[in-house]
């Protein structure tokens, strides 16, 4: 399924749904419910609800689905997308794919090397320190922060751009959603937490956080503003994505392809990344989990940072589009 929390164009209270008919309709599931028969549900009463009811509201969701009584069918163009969890218990944000991991320490030393009386020689001497390489650590276990999981945004909401950055980018990324709850889980074991998946924009601002972590802690401000964690479309359920290895992601910023790659690219595991955090600690349903930038997935890696009025376009097979735009604050 194709799940969704959306409201009406006008605004109203947040309702559930699955996408129907190639996403051109939707199935209100708490009024499917009701239409089939007769009563109401709590399970149906938003993203969360449906995620703690487990296996019993998925196949729940699927039979109104697969009935579509069209008293509960909504066109999509007749409603306003929200973020389809618009407040997770918790979110985490990894930095897993090598690519990016390189990638943006090269861009940075780029440019302090641009500052030097011989840029060249700087970068030649960055190499030969090792300055490039990302720390042992990295390869050793998956390294995340916590994102602020009040933020949260959709998709076609606006992007305020913050009054402490000049340096605004967009990060593409493929975000889990845990169905269960789980501690010490074995990473052969953990395929089984994942609910579904969806596109996760980590807006970054560049320089706060480049700032902010030469003191040794952070991501903090460089993460943390309204309208920064942006989820969406949907949340495509984890037994409709064949692969979750083998998708294609592109980014795109007025129309322009920046970014391209895959997510088979990845270098720690979804199933590590649960491992990893749930030993000694207990994982939620309802958490997400962002799988880092890929490679090449920031503008910052093609010195390209977000404007004012810039629209940005993610890309995710078999996902969607999560298209926003850049506005100046009030």
């Amino acid at each position: 399924m194709r799940l969704i929390t959306f409201t009406g164009r006008n605004g109203g209270e947040d309702r559930i749904g699955a996408f129907i008919d190639g996403d051109a309709n939707i199935v209100d599931l708490a009024a499917a419910y009701t239409t089939v028969n007769g009563e109401s549900t709590k399970m149906f009463t938003s993203m969360l609800a449906l995620i703690d009811s487990g296996g019993a509201g998925l196949t729940a969701a699927q039979s109104l689905v697969d009935v579509a009584p069209v008293e509960a069918v909504v066109a999509a163009k007749s409603v306003r997308l929200r973020a389809p969890l618009p407040r997770p218990r918790q979110m985490r944000d990894f930095m897993a794919f090598e690519g990016h991991a390189r990638g943006a320490r090269e861009v940075h030393f780029m440019k302090s090397a641009a500052n030097k009386n011989d840029p060249a020689e700087a970068m030649a001497e960055y190499r030969r320190r090792g300055q490039l390489e990302p720390p042992q650590i990295w390869y050793e276990q998956p390294i995340y922060f916590k994102c602020n999981r009040l933020s949260v945004i959709g998709p076609d909401k606006d992007i305020v751009y913050p009054s402490f950055t000049h340096e605004l980018d967009y990060e593409l990324e493929i975000a889990f959603i845990t169905g269960r709850k789980g501690k010490d889980v074995a990473a052969e074991d953990a395929s089984e937490l994942i609910f579904g998946y969806t596109i996760f924009n980590d807006v970054s601002a560049r320089d706060a956080q480049i700032a902010e972590m030469r003191g040794q802690l952070g991501p903090a401000k460089g993460k943390d503003f309204d309208t920064g964690n942006i989820l969406g479309p949907c949340i495509v359920t984890a037994d409709e994505i064949d692969d979750p290895y083998d998708l294609d992601m592109r980014a795109r910023l007025n129309g322009e392809l920046l970014s391209h790659g895959s997510s088979g690219d990845i270098y720690h595991s979804f199933e590590r990344m649960i491992e990893h955090v749930s030993r000694d600690e207990t994982i939620w349903p309802g958490e997400v989990f962002g799988s880092g930038t890929i490679g090449g997935g920031s503008g910052h890696e093609h010195f390209r940072l977000m404007e004012i009025g810039d629209e940005i376009e993610l890309e995710i097979e078999n996902i969607g589009v999560l298209r926003n735009r850049v506005v100046a604050g009030g």
